[in-house]
């Protein structure tokens, strides 16, 4: 390959990075908060929906510790809490591509986590991931995309650390706060193990990305 094409590789890589909100890289270190803006009349109209008691509202107190073990002692690796919609969707490291929906009801039962969730230890987890990446990126179909693509994530690969699984557990902890705020109440929460991040919806408009490493920050600061 010429340097005019290595030339045009490193920008369109260095292109992909810039423009993507959370990339394949990640969230940059300096990047504790991603605000994404919305629809501004939501936020005009906040005060106007009161929040009400959900199915997940009346069960959180049961749902946290086994919304808590399925992150921290099973195979998810990525879980969405639905209050407006009493779903919870998860992604599992034994089924990848697939997310599942669960009824928030049936997640706080003890006997249903243990039908569908196997157990594995936080650290066998994280060892399957970088085993999966690693056979992805042995496979033909990953070396025939572009170069950058690969330097991207191979460099990811190279770097990547989970989130700590007491990070988690302080996430989950302040849900219920996040939810009693006055007017501008969590709508939803995402939790991702393999990116680090946390994605809130509140009552007004946008998305709130935060990194999951500074969450403490981010909550000593806007709550």
């Amino acid at each position: 390959m010429d340097n005019s094409q290595n030339n045009t590789d490193d920008n369109i890589e260095e292109l992909i990075l810039q423009e993507s909100i959370v990339s394949a890289a990640g969230l940059n270190p300096e990047q504790v908060l991603i605000g994404i803006k919305g629809d501004p009349s939501l936020r005009e109209s906040a005060p106007l929906r009161k929040r009400y008691d959900s199915k997940v509202d009346s069960l959180f107190d049961r749902l946290e510790p086994n919304l808590e073990e399925i992150m921290i002692g099973r195979g998810i690796y990525r879980l969405f809490v639905g209050f407006n919609s009493g779903e919870i969707r998860t992604n599992s490291i034994f089924d990848p591509l697939r997310e599942e929906i669960h009824d928030a009801e049936k997640m706080a039962d003890s006997a249903y986590i243990d039908r569908h969730f196997p157990k594995i230890s936080y650290e066998d987890k994280v060892a399957l991931m970088r085993s999966l990446y690693a056979a992805l990126r042995e496979t033909e179909q990953y070396r025939s995309i572009p170069g950058y693509w690969q330097n991207i994530l191979n460099r990811r690969s190279q770097r990547w650390q989970p989130l700590e699984p007491d990070n988690i557990s302080k996430i989950l902890s302040t849900v219920g706060k996040l939810r009693a705020i006055d007017e501008y109440y969590l709508r939803n929460i995402s939790i991702c193990i393999v990116q680090g991040i946390v994605r809130m919806q509140f009552n007004c408009d946008g998305t709130q990305i935060i990194d999951a490493h500074n969450f403490r920050e981010f909550l000593e600061q806007n709550v």
